[in-house]
């Protein structure tokens, strides 16, 4: 079987290229497992950053109507403040009876 240095050669070179073949297959499976956990986990991201922009949204829009809201509630407000002053709530009142002196 082994009856010249070629064939050792030969044996030895067989050898060799399968245990490359196997560690390069080995490296393709890590390299290809890696890229789909990579490209799961930037999807899950980009579906993490669309709830948060909606949210974003959602937010932004309640405060435009809170601020809507706020602007009645404030002017209200105001206009109770002038009522309360021009009906000076605050003194006491004559009652009837001086009055009629």
């Amino acid at each position: 079987m082994l009856s010249t240095s070629s064939d050792i050669l030969n044996l030895v070179l067989a050898l060799c290229v399968a245990i490359l073949t196997f560690f390069l297959s080995l490296s393709l499976y890590y390299f290809i497992s890696s890229a789909q956990k990579i490209h799961r986990l930037i999807r899950q991201v980009e579906a993490g950053v669309s709830k948060a922009d909606e949210v974003v949204t959602i937010v932004r829009e309640k405060l435009k109507n809170g601020s809507a809201y706020l602007m009645v509630l404030a002017e209200v407000a105001k206009q109770a403040v002038e009522f309360a002053k021009k009906k000076d709530w605050g003194q006491k009142t004559e009652s009837k009876a001086s009055k009629k002196k």
